[in-house]
């Protein structure tokens, strides 16, 4: 995914928690790992341009970017350009490396930067606060914290007695340690998902901010300044309207309470577990709910209460009340549009507008449609075939989508062709009816009727009615026997009963004896004297 992609979605995601959730402009900053002056220049030219959320839907990428800034404007302020004081510190550890060699390679860089006086300060600052740990302390309602288990539960197959690890999902809210834990079959994106719904469900609300750890299927590139989140995580947070804020990287200090969680449920719930045969994921949480549910009612050690009663004192209050219909959960893929303006997906070919053929876009998928966009905007949408062998068609395709001229030729069905046949007059009827019951393949009698209805263009309504009366009579049942007809001015001879019937070498497809260069039929024919005739004798064996 492009950089530019990238910040497009990330100025999306600032308005959207700035301009619909009303989150303060550190919170943006820590959510979107943008600077607090980039989030309120962001608002402030949203402000001026008369954005409000929800963008308006058929805004693109392209046009938001037009409507925020126009001309860039790239000149950067010197207090925006902080160095990464770790690396430099890390430096300096190094033989030869001194501040004033640092310093000036941080001005060739960015030659608006601090002088050095300044720069020596900040790192003095910086050295001096690093080692400090802060106490965290957790608002209500405010973060959950969401990993995974290190230890695993063994799922057999009853068929094959193969088993495989199911990894275990911990999720804790912040304010009152209530914890909430499941095993899933896999890490993948989807049973991700699924968890932090059915957390949601568990916990009755939805909390201001999640906290993940930067494994692949939350947080597709980690960055200690711009993670970017997976497309189907990123949807999620817009549809229950809270903030992914994922730690940083090999920083656990970010994530130290579901660290001890998730050390409390290995040692509380996994270990004892950890003999257990289970034949399902299902069976796997019947057994882990039941000690999940004695941890939450537990008393702390070292505080009054227990989770339960904090839960209920704290942050149930202070939880968000959840949508009345849970996420579905979707995945996405990029994909480019084919010359024939379809997408293809599972073997199955789904169309979008004719205009945007050989474009790239994005394809969101669920189990029962398929959506693809274009710069953040959906251009088309199809119920999805899971299964392509058990359907015929294997496309989908809508007339809207199609350009004008391919319209028209998807125009003419079977029962169109009848009915134009019809109006010309009950000979031509036949002769269609003959060419639809005759012909394998739809396209090629599409054709053929077009062609024959093209001739009362050249010869007249009238003349090609007598035309095909006269080709029903020799059953000559093809265009080219109506074109012949009407060229030889043969639809102008009278049509009688007496007339003979047609021999075989008149067919339009047989060349005859005149094509070889014989006037005349041979006169004798050699007949075949008959077999002799045999009397059965039972004594034979």
């Amino acid at each position: 995914m492009t950089k530019k992609r990238v910040a497009m979605r990330n100025i999306r995601e600032v308005l959207r928690l700035k301009l619909d959730l009303g989150y303060s402009d550190q919170q943006v900053s820590r959510s979107v790992r943008v600077a607090r002056s980039t989030v309120q220049k962001y608002v402030q030219r949203a402000q001026e341009a008369g954005l409000t959320w929800p963008l308006p839907s058929d805004l693109d990428d392209l046009q938001l970017e037009a409507t925020l800034f126009g001309p860039r404007d790239r000149t950067t302020t010197a207090a925006a350009i902080q160095p990464d004081w770790a690396q430099l510190d890390r430096e300096l550890h190094r033989k030869g490396v001194t501040r004033r060699l640092l310093w000036e390679e941080h001005r060739r860089q960015h030659p608006d930067g601090v002088q050095y006086s300044t720069f020596a300060e900040q790192y003095r600052v910086w050295k001096s606060t690093a080692g400090l740990s802060m106490r965290q302390v957790h608002r209500a309602g405010e973060k959950l914290f969401v990993d995974y288990a290190g230890l695993t539960l063994a799922i057999t197959d009853p068929r094959t007695g193969v088993s495989h690890p199911g990894q275990v999902f911990v999720a804790t809210l912040g304010a009152s340690d209530y914890t909430y834990v499941e095993v899933t079959r896999t890490q993948s994106s989807e049973d991700w998902l699924s968890s932090h719904v059915r957390a949601l469900t568990f916990f009755g609300g939805v909390p201001e901010m999640i906290v993940p750890d930067n494994l692949k299927t939350g947080v597709t590139h980690p960055s200690r300044y711009e993670p970017e989140l997976n497309r189907a995580y990123a949807e999620f947070a817009e549809y229950y309207g809270v903030a992914i804020i994922p730690a940083r990287v090999r920083k656990p200090k970010d994530k130290a309470l579901v660290e001890v969680h998730v050390q409390i449920a290995e040692r509380s719930l996994l270990a004892p577990l950890r003999d257990q045969v289970y034949f399902s994921v299902a069976a796997a949480n019947e057994a882990l709910w039941g000690p999940l549910r004695e941890l939450n009612l537990q008393p702390f050690q070292k505080r009054l209460g227990s989770r339960f009663e904090l839960f209920t004192e704290l942050d149930q209050p202070a939880l968000r009340p959840l949508p009345s219909q849970p996420f579905e959960i979707a995945s996405w893929k990029r994909t480019t549009v084919g010359l024939d303006y379809h997408v293809e997906l599972a073997g199955h070919f789904y169309s979008v507008p004719y205009r945007h053929a050989k474009t790239s876009v994005d394809l969101r998928l669920t189990p029962h449609l398929v959506e693809v966009f274009l710069n953040s905007v959906r251009i088309a949408v199809h119920h999805r075939v899971l299964d392509p062998s058990s359907t015929h068609a294997r496309q989908t395709t809508l007339k809207e989508h199609m350009p004008p001229h391919h319209q028209r030729v998807g125009e003419w069905t079977p029962q169109r062709l009848r009915t134009r046949a019809a109006e010309i007059g009950p000979g031509t009827a036949q002769l269609v009816e003959a060419l639809l019951s005759a012909s394998r393949h739809p396209e090629q009698c599409q054709r053929s009727c077009q062609g024959l209805f093209k001739l009362a263009q050249a010869y007249g309504v009238e003349r090609l009615e007598a035309a095909c009366c006269r080709a029903v009579f020799l059953q000559a049942f093809s265009y080219r026997s109506v074109e012949s007809i009407l060229k030889h001015h043969l639809d102008e001879l009278p049509l009688t009963p007496e007339d003979p019937a047609p021999r075989v070498s008149d067919h339009v497809n047989v060349r005859g004896p005149a094509y070889y260069g014989q006037n005349t039929a041979p006169e004798t024919v050699e007949r075949l004297s008959p077999l002799p005739e045999y009397e059965f004798d039972p004594t034979l064996n």
